[in-house]
């Protein structure tokens, strides 16, 4: 890889009227995130200095999700779509005084990879495009190779039948030096049966002025441009194929490989056991030895080694499972630490909540945390026993050592090895239920 700073562009204007969506294209997800993030992703593993994103339809939405990914990237506007020539010059002044390359990537392809990146920025020529072979070239643009490396890129409508016979196709990304990418976009024009300006062009352009142009190659699979709702759908099977074998080969057990499904950043160490019909979203690490089983949805989440998660569980953002924790089924965590050994055994909400290491959650126990207007804390100290549906109102703190009688309301604070019980004393009214009955059958008999 070129030892010169790098900065990104990325180009995220596009409408994709194809697509039949309100939703600006680059928002569709894919692999639980949107699809500029996968073109950010690789994009950052050049270590880049600087990373501008240009935004258009849906500017707004845009911005505000990149900032989610990226807090730093510097976001530019394309009022008007003229091309990508036009993009580029919009990001351009963002990157004034900058000396290095820069890499224009698209935020709708999602799999360009970070060995074809770097190959872009290892190669020598002062502009290199990136091409592939196609096996039906369509309407991609051509690469006209000649002696002296790449000598144009034709564009499909304008393209003659002979051009148009040529298999080596555009991909769109582009790397080259900043100064020169600079000066050469000025002078694209827009005589052309689109009246756009194209980045293409730059390649006529940088040989007219005596600059070397080249061509690095890839996979056709690593130039996929998503454009309309069915090819998204292929790039998700192609996603999850790939993260799957990526998963298999480094250790993980699934036991049902086509139906668990990954986030771009999912992380899972060897040796887990991951379950069958089990949907990771983003944010997910998955410690080495522990198990998930199947028909659990995570997002957001930590679980340590040798914790075991579900069946049938959900672990929402901020959840973390310290070593050997047990979440059991239909038990949801949010936002919440479990320390080491804690139990949830099944049928149970604990939002907002700090749980002390060994301790026992019984079935049914809710942290009442959200008041209507705020979200309040619930503290359980270590080795303590929860009763089967208790409710625990927030803000709370349980000591370490304490129980909680089953079906009670905790409103108070609990001492440590104290035993809290918050429900009503039981009264039994002998033959009240046999009346009861009979007074009803009959009521609904003379109805």
């Amino acid at each position: 890889m070129s030892d010169s700073p790098v900065a990104l562009i990325i180009l995220a204007a596009g409408q994709g009227s194809r697509m039949q969506s309100d939703l600006p294209k680059v928002l569709h997800r894919l692999g639980g995130v949107p699809l500029f993030a996968h073109a950010l992703a690789a994009g950052r593993s050049l270590e880049p200095e600087h990373v501008v994103i240009v935004t258009g339809h849906g500017a707004a939405a845009v911005s505000k999700a990149v900032a989610k990914f990226d807090p730093e990237a510097r976001i530019v506007l394309q009022a008007e779509q003229l091309g990508t020539g036009h993009a580029v010059a919009q990001a351009l002044p963002e990157l004034d005084g900058f000396e290095g390359k820069v890499v224009v990537l698209y935020g709708d392809t999602p799999f360009i990879s970070e060995e074809t990146l770097a190959a872009l920025l290892s190669h020598p020529a002062e502009v290199v495009v990136l091409g592939f072979d196609a096996r039906d070239p369509g309407r991609y643009g051509r690469l006209v190779v000649g002696p002296q490396g790449l000598e144009r890129i034709v564009e499909f409508k304008d393209a003659s039948e002979a051009e148009r016979a040529i298999h080596l196709c555009n991909s769109g990304v582009v790397a080259g030096d900043a100064t020169l990418l600079a000066e050469l976009v000025l002078k694209i024009g827009n005589d052309n049966a689109a009246g756009e300006y194209y980045l293409t062009d730059i390649v006529e352009l940088a040989r007219a002025g005596g600059h070397r142009v080249d061509v690095v190659t890839c996979d056709e699979s690593e130039t996929l441009g998503i454009n309309t709702r069915a090819e998204l759908a292929a790039a998700e099977t192609l996603f999850q194929a790939r993260a799957r074998a990526a998963a298999l080969e480094d250790g993980v057990t699934l036991s049902d490989p086509a139906s668990v499904w990954f986030a771009l950043d999912t992380v899972i160490g060897r040796d887990a056991v991951i379950g069958q019909n089990v949907v990771f979203g983003p944010g997910v690490t998955i410690e080495s030895g522990a198990e998930i089983l199947p028909f659990c949805h995570l997002e957001g989440c930590h679980v340590s080694a040798g914790a075991t998660v579900g069946p049938f569980a959900r672990l929402r953002p901020g959840a973390e499972l310290g070593g050997d924790v047990h979440v059991g089924n239909f038990v949801e965590i949010k936002n919440s630490q479990l320390h080491e050994g804690v139990k949830v055994g099944h049928l149970t909400y604990l939002g907002d909540a700090e749980i002390g290491e060994a301790t026992n959650i019984g079935a049914g126990t809710v942290t009442c945390n959200y008041d209507g207007v705020s979200k309040h804390r619930t503290v359980i100290g270590a080795n303590a026993f929860i009763g089967s549906d208790t409710m625990l109102v927030a803000p709370v703190r349980v000591g370490a050592r304490a129980m909680t009688g089953s079906g009670s309301v905790i409103t108070q604070d609990i001492p440590d090895d104290a035993l809290a019980i918050g429900r009503a004393r039981q009264e039994n009214k002998p033959g009240l239920a046999t009346r009861l009955m009979d007074a009803l059958r009959g009521k609904k008999d003379n109805n």
